[in-house]
């Protein structure tokens, strides 16, 4: 018998608990939590009074089983001062033996003579009492016992069950003064519990085989000689050579179960797989003891398709029969028979009922030595039985029922729904919300918020949804979830533990008629996620442990697809997050088109889906929308790279059919780095993607547009016309060695580019024309706001459980003012040069831009005069006037200027570097005919030019 933790002075910490004090650490959950409900039970320290009750009967069952078990426990602790007791289930003692024989005159009456009552709700914390509350073995110390008459001694006691119901009969326990008290003494008692367990479960053979021979004699009698084998019956046996498989077997057998727990005369007709018909008939038979049971007997049909017996009743119900003494109705002919049904479960119901014979029951041409015995036994082990299959069905429809989405409440709610009504009349589910978030609670027992309320009515005073719910430390929820084992409260009127949460509330419960609960932790790989509460309200039979032990096993297995839900929704709410950080955070600014996007992910996995806009050069802008092939944060992380080696191919304003090449040659490589490693791995890992690329230039209105394996983009016209332009597919990225084609589309301004993925039009309920035709729908109307626009696609056209994440882009293209554009062409000619800084500066002048004329002529003369020397003609210089002014030199050279650092006494080489310091930004872009050189001057106060532009720009060539 195990000892508590040293090192507290547990009378201390006791007398401090009774005043009102904190406990210490020291005292176990199990003493602590008895100690709570015995005072909320208003039992005092010093009552030394026990019910003892006279009228009990020394005979029962369990006595029965026990004595043996007694005396042998009786012999092995001579000597000793041990106290055995054997208490019923209410906690009264049947039976007492000692050690030492003197011990029955010397202890006080209570712990000498049968009789007394230990039930916690009496006698506070001690082992018989608290063994019956927490159904399981439990010792109790010295100080730990509640009242003062127990604390010298130390006692360790053990349930005792019916291995067939799993109900606890009795307990078992040792008790001896607490300087005796030896760990030996639980594996003792527990030995002891179960060889009685046994002898209980031999009583119910017993008495079945008797039963059996009551049958087997009553038939004798009859003259119909059922054959019996070394004791075995042999009904069954010989069906089965009459050509049973064993299905039917199986369903004859849960059938017979079935009857018997009924307890009556009845029959019912069950459908064979072989088209056949067998009649299942029970009678009560009467053993020598007295002990009454059910046999229930077999008839196999002939071949013919209409069955004997002739019963009443609804199909798949067994019809009740008449006593064999009663009035019964002569057998109509055949011609007035009713067609006979047939439920799911193969058991037919003819219409109309035969007249009973000698035995009670004749069929319309069976002999009585036609029936064969397939079952006999006690109405309650039939019920037993038929309770196991229940259980054994409900667990196994748990399987698939349970899980069946990857999200953490409809996963509870399924547990709900499962257990009710069949299990629970109301069931309540509380997570943390941590859990609910993805993550592991630190401790389950606070920050708890009520998922789930189902229940067989909505009337009740439960909390509702959504209500935070923190159990107090004596509730049976919060004893759960510190054990992290289910706790059984049979009768909750009396379970003040229960009513400590919230006395009001759970007394309102009680006058609705809640009056039993099963509280099952949600456990799963060692983590508690939460807690399950299931109650009891019209089914007034009260949960036991079988009850509790169905419980466990649904809240386990829930837990377990309750963990994978979150554990999905940690890694989900991850790579969403990756996914967002990854996709652009604001829009930029640029004078091209008006944007509206979204970004949809799919319900079960994140995708690789992205979508850009990059400004270019000469204000144009660059639109972007592309699709890695799979899902989760390896499809995510792809998209990252290729979004960013995007943007990084756009600065070198590539045409789209280029861009697409680099990215072929990236996915290509990124695809056979990644197969070398799932190579080593032993799998296989390819990516692929698909991607469409638009460039818009708004001083030409025209797009150039590629695509790579991606879906059309839909184009809207002006007056509302939407089309599909017929634009070259591509392969998608990664096959490599394929070429791409640009091809260029006029996009008047109001004219409206709608690029997207395949999740928007992709449904396995429809065809992509379908889709097409919803898409063309939803922009007919080119006058709506962007915004609107995005809103009536997902609406319209996005499926309503999308498995894969949608990507929108809509741009409305704007034109450039032609008065905010000037264009000069010249020859390569020095002499040109200052004809072209007079028309620059009149033109600024023109636009108001005095203040940046100084900046804008030298930047134009410097690249003017640099692609005189260092390119070819003709020339053609471009000023617009946008959010920034930009100033552009064309030529038909394709030699790409580079910035350098002069060195002191070189005579040039400063042109570009002085280009670099006066303009924003600049750049080069190359053209079929050659290149462009381009600068961007900021139109806010310049606040004065760079040293290097007031000490150097006198001596750059070309400045006259």
């Amino acid at each position: 018998m195990g000892v508590p933790v040293g090192g507290i002075d547990l009378a201390r910490v006791r007398e401090r608990f009774l005043q009102g004090g904190p406990a210490e650490d020291g005292v176990r959950n199990l003493i602590l939590n008895s100690w709570e409900r015995s005072l909320l039970l208003g039992l005092s320290p010093e009552q030394a009074d026990l019910p003892f009750r006279q009228d009990f009967d020394p005979d029962v069952r369990l006595v029965r089983a026990a004595v043996p078990v007694l005396d042998r426990l009786q012999r092995s602790v001579a000597g000793s001062r041990v106290n055995i007791g054997l208490a019923d289930a209410r906690g009264m003692v049947l039976a007492r033996r000692f050690g030492q024989s003197a011990l029955a005159r010397k202890l006080p009456a209570f712990q000498a003579l049968p009789g007394f009552v230990f039930a916690e709700r009496v006698a506070g914390t001690n082992g018989i009492g608290i063994a019956l509350a927490e159904r399981r073995l439990c010792q109790v110390h010295g100080a730990e016992h509640f009242a003062e008459r127990g604390q010298a001694n130390a006692c360790s006691a053990i349930p005792i069950r019916d291995l067939l119901s799993g109900r606890i009969e009795g307990v078992l326990s040792f008790a001896c003064p607490r300087t005796d008290a030896s760990p030996a003494m639980d594996t003792l008692i527990s030995k002891a519990a179960s060889v009685i367990e046994h002898r209980l479960l031999e009583q119910s053979s017993a008495r079945e085989r008797a039963l059996l021979q009551a049958y087997l004699d009553a038939k004798r009698s009859a003259g119909t000689g059922e054959r019996v084998v070394n004791g075995a019956k042999i009904g069954a046996d010989e069906l089965a050579r009459s050509g049973l498989n064993l299905r039917d077997q199986m369903i004859l057998k849960e059938k017979a179960a079935e009857l018997i727990s009924a307890a009556q005369r009845s029959a019912i007709e069950v459908a064979l797989s072989d088209g056949r018909w067998l009649t299942l008939l029970s009678r009560v038979v009467t053993g020598p003891s007295g002990v009454q049971g059910v046999a229930v007997e077999a008839v196999l049909h002939d071949n013919s398709p209409q069955p004997r017996f002739t019963l009443p009743g609804h199909p798949g119900e067994p019809h009740i029969l008449p006593s064999p003494h009663a009035p019964t109705a002569a057998v109509p002919p055949p011609s007035q028979l009713l067609d006979a049904r047939a439920d799911r479960s193969g058991t037919r119901q003819p219409a109309t009922l035969g007249t009973p014979g000698p035995r009670g029951i004749h069929d319309t041409g069976a002999k009585a030595d036609d029936r064969r015995l397939v079952l006999v036994g006690e109405p309650g082990v039939g019920t037993y039985a038929v309770a196991a299959r229940h259980r054994l069905k409900l667990l196994s429809e748990a399987s698939t029922r349970i899980g069946t989405t990857l999200d953490v409440t409809r996963t509870a709610l399924e547990l709900a729904e499962m257990a009710v009504p069949r299990l629970a009349d109301h069931v309540a589910i509380d997570l943390p919300e941590e859990v609910l978030r993805g993550e592991e609670a630190a401790d389950p027992r606070t920050g708890v918020m009520r998922v789930v309320m189902h229940g067989i009515r909505d009337d009740f005073p439960f909390y509702p949804v959504g209500r935070r719910v923190d159990p107090r430390p004596a509730t049976p929820q919060f004893q759960c979830l510190t054990r992290e084992q289910a706790v059984l409260v049979p009768d909750l009127r009396v379970a003040t533990g229960w009513l400590a949460q919230e006395r009001e509330h759970t007394e309102r419960l009680v006058a609705q008629g809640v009056h039993s609960l099963i509280t099952a932790p949600l456990l799963a790989r060692g983590v508690v996620l939460g807690v399950a509460s299931f109650y009891r309200s019209q089914d007034p039979a009260p949960f036991g442990d079988d009850d509790r032990s169905l419980a466990q096993e649904l809240a386990t297995r829930a837990a377990i697809c309750i963990d994978n839900a979150r554990r999905y929704t940690r890694e989900h709410t991850m790579v969403l997050a990756l996914q967002r950080s990854l996709l652009p955070n604001r829009l930029p600014e640029q004078s091209a088109v008006e944007v509206a996007h979204r970004y949809q992910p799919a319900e079960s996995e994140v995708g690789g889906d992205w979508f850009d806009i990059i400004p270019l050069s000469g204000t144009r802008v660059a639109l972007v929308v592309g699709d890695v092939v799979g899902h989760g944060l390896h499809a995510t992380v792809t998209m990252g790279q290729l979004r960013t080696a995007a943007r990084n191919f756009a600065e070198l304003d590539l045409a789209p059919d280029e861009i697409l090449t680099h990215l072929d040659n990236l996915v290509a490589r990124l695809d056979q780095d990644e197969g070398s490693e799932e190579e080593a791995a032993g799998t296989a890992g390819i990516i692929g993607a698909t991607c469409v690329y638009a460039i818009y230039d708004p001083a030409s209105q025209q797009a150039t547009v590629a695509r790579a394996g991606h879906l059309p983009p839909a184009l809207v016209h002006p007056d509302g016309t939407v089309t599909f332009p017929d634009l070259p597919a591509g392969p998608p990225l990664g096959l490599g060695g394929l070429p791409f084609e640009s091809t260029e589309i006029h996009l008047p301004a109001g004219s409206q580019l709608v690029l997207y993925t395949d999740g928007l039009v992709e449904d396995r309920h429809r065809d992509l024309d379908t889709s097409f035709d919803l898409l063309r729908r939803a922009l007919t109307h080119p006058d709506r706001p962007k915004d609107d626009v995005c809103r009536a696609i997902l609406e319209t056209v996005a499926p309503e459980h999308p498995n894969d994440d949608i990507a929108l882009l809509v741009a409305r293209t704007l034109a450039l003012d032609p008065d905010r554009i000037a264009q000069w062409e010249l020859p390569a000619d020095p002499a040109r040069v200052s004809e072209i800084r007079a028309a620059v500066t009149r033109r600024l002048s023109d636009w108001g831009l005095d203040e940046v004329a100084f900046t804008a002529e030298l930047l134009l003369s410097e690249l003017v005069t640099n692609a005189i020397r260092y390119g070819s003609g003709p020339i053609q210089v471009r000023l617009i006037h946008d959010r920034t002014l930009i100033c552009e030199v064309a030529d038909t050279s394709s030699t790409a200027p580079h910035l350098r650092r002069a060195a002191t006494y070189d005579e040039g080489g400063r042109g570009l570097f002085l280009v670099a310091q006066l303009a924003q930004t600049w750049g080069t872009r190359y053209t079929a005919d050659g290149k462009v050189i381009w600068a961007e001057c900021a139109l806010e106060t310049p606040g004065g030019l760079p040293e290097v532009a007031k000490t150097d720009w006198e001596d750059l060539p070309g400045l006259e």
